[in-house]
């Protein structure tokens, strides 16, 4: 069904190359968000993950920061 389109074949690999990218142009900033409030910066991998980057959005959002408690001298 496929044999007289051209793109059949390039189309899976351009679509692979293009999920790597924006993979890596949202997982970046979420790394450093995280590092930057004190969490670990492995916990932007999570942001990947469908629900669960909204739950890690407003975890960061409303939870006190450790990097707060840290500059603040509050414990």
């Amino acid at each position: 069904m496929m044999e007289g389109n051209m793109f059949g074949n390039t189309m899976w690999a351009g679509h692979w190359l293009w999920m790597l990218v924006i993979a890596i142009v949202v997982v970046i900033p979420a790394w450093r968000i995280c590092q930057r409030t004190g969490y670990p910066g492995w916990m932007g991998i999570l942001i990947l993950i469908p629900i669960v980057n909204l739950v890690l959005l407003y975890f960061i959002a409303f939870s006190d920061w450790p990097s707060n408690r840290n500059n603040d001298g509050r414990s």
